[in-house]
């Protein structure tokens, strides 16, 4: 649908229900098929914007298909969403309230819109409501895949050893054998062990979280916690459970009143939580899920839709974590000390742009294998193409959110290659000192910064070791470095204290425009050492 629509919109905005996707104006588009034929083959934990503008969108479209026999298989594959979260108490009001449809609408970068109602999601469930039935839910044979998109920090994993860490306080109360699960391990665990009890076979858990080896991660939190709950269900788990690798890729920016407004003027929908994203899209799904029967399909025909099934997701994953997401760290923070707010504003900095780039070609894409069907130099240039999409409107505070989920999951692993096979880490270096500068709490112009993490305490207390103090002297220029389950040894290692210090100095000394610019510069010319 174009920018500026020519059909007529009605006096007010139609509210978006089942009963009224008739009345909904022209021109955009709805299902067309029998919601309700559809029924839940998928279970997923995590409904959020991003889910919904990704893996319900594909399947909304196998829905929509103008092959029956597409569709038709497509009918058994609608979406029950879960909530497990305070926070999830108003998706599930607004799901209830439109039988589970939104708007999603695509910002392309020359300003064209364009509206899809997405009916893929058939139910809700708010897990604290009533545990029980989304266990029931869990353990209905018609349930094959149970997906989740619950943050990289949401699997308890040690960000050093990789290990199951079970001490959060729900985990602890799920693993009293009698409790109703409050968590999403707790939900998944006791809907497996229940199609165990019943003979029933297990679902395939497929994690869609931005993670390196999210399904291989998702085996190893799922089957530790149930092995502390009943050691012969969690070997059970390691044997029967598939946990398939995926890649997923859409930038999308957190909702916004100004988009429910959008919405109502400019499509004439009455939506209490639609999407925006951008046009682009990828998925990449390793071909492991389970068959409960033979010759019965294992998953929806996504590869119908674009997404890619492949044996090997690694290349691609490592491609996307390295590129986008540890470049979105690069413009997180230095883009917030930079006065940017809005990540196309940053990222259409010469100077800025300059510096991500660089960062790509230099230090991530050694790191990387061939990835088949991808040009890498087609792709970065793509990313910084992407980054400077106006319409989005995506935000910089959404990017430097939950940093210690991200930068040790992103970025460390960049550098610690790197430093093992010889080559610089200036630029990882330079990110990683952006973070501990913007940690500090306070901005450039003295204003204070909304620092939102889990460990944001910690981290806070960490950078104030960096600062000078009234006498000229610095504690530990190290200290935020120093924390091995965020950073590994790198506090150790020469290769990088030398450039991370050199930046963090640089941020004091001269702000952060002057530092990425100068970083900037000393890529484009190769000179000897970077003049901070």
């Amino acid at each position: 649908m174009s920018e500026h629509p020519t059909e007529p919109r009605p006096s007010a905005p139609v509210p978006l229900r089942g009963d009224r996707l008739a009345d909904l104006p022209p021109g955009v588009d709805r299902p067309e098929y029998d919601r309700a034929a559809v029924t839940a083959g998928i279970v997923h934990f995590g409904v959020g914007g991003f889910h919904r503008a990704h893996q319900a969108m594909y399947t909304d479209v196998l829905l929509a298909s103008d092959d029956a026999q597409v569709a038709g298989a497509a009918a058994g594959w609608g979406i029950c969403g879960v909530g497990v979260m305070p926070s999830d108490a108003a998706m599930r009001d607004v799901m209830r309230a439109q039988d589970g449809l939104y708007t999603l609408v695509t910002k392309a970068p020359d300003g064209a819109l364009h509206a899809r109602v997405i009916g893929s999601i058939v139910d809700y469930r708010y897990a604290p409501d009533d545990p029980q039935a989304v266990i029931a839910k869990l353990a209905d044979p018609a349930v094959r895949i149970v997906s989740l998109t619950v943050t990289e920090g949401g699997y308890s994993l040690n960000q050093l050893t990789g290990e199951f860490d079970p001490s959060p306080a729900d985990i602890q109360a799920d693993l009293n054998a009698d409790a109703l699960p409050r968590t999403t391990f707790g939900l998944i665990t006791a809907g497996l062990r229940l199609r165990r009890e019943r003979g029933v076979p297990p679902f395939t858990v497929l994690s869609c979280d931005n993670l390196q080896g999210n399904g291989d991660l998702a085996r190893k939190a799922f089957t530790s916690f149930a092995t502390l709950l009943d050691p012969e269900l969690g070997q059970w788990m390691r044997q029967q459970v598939h946990f398939p690798n995926c890649m997923v890729d859409r930038i999308t920016p957190a909702t916004t009143d100004a988009d429910r407004q959008l919405v109502a003027e400019r499509f004439g929908i009455d939506d209490g939580w639609p999407v925006v994203c951008e046009p682009f899209t990828q998925w990449v799904l390793q071909d492991d899920f389970a068959v409960a029967e033979p010759d019965a399909p294992s998953r929806p025909q996504w590869e119908l839709t674009g997404a890619q099934i492949v044996d090997d997701v690694e290349p691609y994953e490592l491609m996307k974590l390295r590129l986008l997401n540890a470049s979105h760290q690069g413009i997180a923070y230095f883009g917030h000390l930079a006065g940017y707010r809005l990540v196309h504003e940053a990222a259409t900095d010469p100077d800025l742009a300059a510096f991500l780039l660089s960062y790509m070609v230099n230090e991530a894409s050694p790191t990387l294998a061939p990835v088949p069907g991808v040009d890498l130099d087609a792709y970065r240039k793509e990313l910084i193409e992407r980054f400077g999409n106006p319409g989005v409107r995506d935000t910089v505070a959404r990017l430097a959110a939950e940093s210690s989920d991200r930068i040790p999951k992103w970025l460390v692993p960049v550098i610690s290659e790197n430093i093992a096979a010889g080559r610089d880490v200036t630029l990882s270096a330079a990110i990683c000192a952006s973070w501990a500068r913007y940690a500090e709490g306070v901005d450039e112009q003295g204003k204070p910064i909304d620092v939102v993490d889990r460990y944001a305490d910690e981290r806070r207390a960490a950078a104030a070791g960096q600062l000078r103090r009234q006498d000229g002297t610095v504690a530990d220029p190290l200290a935020f470095v120093r924390n091995r389950d965020f950073f590994g040894d790198l506090a150790d290692q020469p290769e990088f204290t030398e450039p991370y210090l050199a930046a963090l100095e640089s941020l004091h000394r001269n702000g952060s425009k002057a530092t990425y610019a100068a970083l900037a510069r000393h890529y484009a010319h190769r000179c000897a050492a970077p003049q901070l």
